[in-house]
């Protein structure tokens, strides 16, 4: 049985000019012609059509789809076994390309308007993404969080750049009052959690002392918090949330007032 080439064109999606040129080319030259010298396309026509597709898919030029096709040594299992890997290898790809646009599409929820690669090298490991879910679903009818996300949406890479290096400035601060033997409660470690609320002032919402106890009992009840702020430096969330607390009573707060 044969085909004309408007009948090809309509089975692989392709346009009667593509198979035209194929023809010119040398690449796929129909099997046959009719007595009015139109081109007839036989099964095994269409199977090698079906190649070229496979591997125009993949990007690969003409030229180098013919020397793979014509190769006197490949058989049409080797065909099958070059497809697999390379269609093996064009997931792997994807789903990586899927991956970022999760990533993308959880950025831009929590309002950080960055590329994956931005976000990496602002945030390295720690990346913000990870907890969006959590985040949400803890906080996400409050007022707080609302005004994080409303603030957050407006920063540019510059702004999350300078908002990790003031972190990490603060860290090593503390980490030096703490390696001087401060206790929670002298005045530099008030001071340094007093300027840990200021900057989720600045930065996120507007956190008031009540909030920020809070905060500082999470350090320590979320293993998660705890291993972020002792990895600066051991035992600095517990530190921490004590001299949270302690600020707070500096100020005439207790952890029941607003």
């Amino acid at each position: 049985m044969s085909y004309s080439v408007g009948q090809v064109a309509g089975f692989a999606g392709v346009t009667v000019r593509t198979l035209h040129h194929y023809d010119e080319i040398g690449l796929l030259s129909p099997s046959a012609r009719s007595h009015a010298g139109h081109r007839r396309y036989d099964d095994g026509d269409l199977d090698r059509l079906q190649q070229i597709l496979f591997y125009r898919e993949l990007g690969f030029p003409l030229e180098q789809v013919a020397s793979l096709l014509d190769d006197p040594e490949a058989d049409p299992q080797a065909h099958l076994r070059r497809q697999h890997e390379l269609l093996t290898a064009r997931i792997a790809e994807l789903q990586k390309m899927a991956e970022a646009v999760e990533h993308a599409m959880e950025a831009k929820k929590m309002g950080i308007n960055l590329t994956p690669e931005e976000r990496f090298e602002v945030f390295g490991d720690n990346d913000p993404e990870q907890y969006a879910d959590e985040t949400e679903n803890r906080w996400g009818d409050t007022e707080a969080y609302k005004e994080s996300q409303r603030r957050t949406a407006r920063y540019t890479k510059a702004d999350w750049q300078r908002m990790q290096d003031e972190n990490a400035d603060w860290g090593r601060r503390y980490d030096a009052v703490m390696a001087e033997g401060e206790p929670a409660d002298g005045e530099r470690a008030m001071d340094l959690a007093e300027e840990h609320r200021q900057h989720i002032n600045g930065w996120f919402y507007d956190c008031g002392y009540k909030m920020h106890t809070c905060l500082g009992d999470m350090y320590v009840a979320d293993e998660r918090f705890t291993a972020f702020y002792d990895a600066i430096r051991p035992g600095m969330a517990a530190h921490l949330r004590d001299a949270i607390h302690a600020n707070a009573r500096r100020h005439g707060h207790t952890p029941d007032a607003a």
